[in-house]
């Protein structure tokens, strides 16, 4: 049992993700929290292969029009289309997460997108340790060229998933599965 002392570990096994996020987003020291959080992640070499595009107010505006221009560019459906300049307004805050390999003998580019993306989860349990909400997204613009060219990453970055930050417009709620690790750990 976990003592309810340990706030470490009530907050790994609190971690939730909150959909509906509303005013405020995370700013000043919060916001410094959680970005130093990220630079905390396994980094073998502090390579720091990871950049953060974070996009509020007027930017989230941009980041919506970048998400059209890509869907109306690989040809989505309509719906997609007219969707996109809407889903950055999901919440006050995206932080769109790249990584961004280093060049290294030793530390494979996979290595350094397993970084990248601790570094996601590293911010949303930050965001949630100051009393803020988040969630993880991922999705095809992940993978669109296009798109990554557009937010002015490299040829060889890679998006690792956007994180929506924002205050929960109500408490997430706690996870319907069983979280019995048993059901996934096997012992050699």
């Amino acid at each position: 049992m976990v003592s309810e002392t340990n706030a470490a570990l009530s907050l790994l096994l609190g971690r939730r993700s909150c959909h509906a996020l509303s005013e405020p987003a995370p700013e000043g020291a919060a916001l410094d929290r959680i970005f130093q959080a990220a630079l905390r992640v396994p980094d073998f070499q502090r390579l720091r292969p990871f950049r953060f595009i974070v996009a509020v107010g007027e930017g989230r505006d941009r980041l919506g029009q970048m998400m059209q221009r890509a869907a109306v560019a690989a040809d989505k459906p309509d719906d997609i289309v007219e969707r996109a300049p809407r889903m950055p307004l999901r919440a006050p805050m995206v932080i769109t997460v790249a990584a961004t390999p280093k060049p290294s003998t030793v530390v494979p580019v996979f290595d350094q997108q397993l970084a990248a993306g601790c570094t996601v989860l590293a911010m949303q349990l930050a965001a949630q340790a100051q009393g803020f909400g988040g969630v993880w997204r991922s999705g095809w613009l992940m993978y669109d060229r296009g798109f990554h060219s557009d937010l002015g990453l490299a040829e060889g970055d890679q998006i690792v998933g956007f994180l929506y930050l924002g205050t929960p417009n109500h408490p997430p709620a706690a996870s319907a599965k069983s979280d019995d690790p048993g059901d996934f750990v096997h012992w050699l």
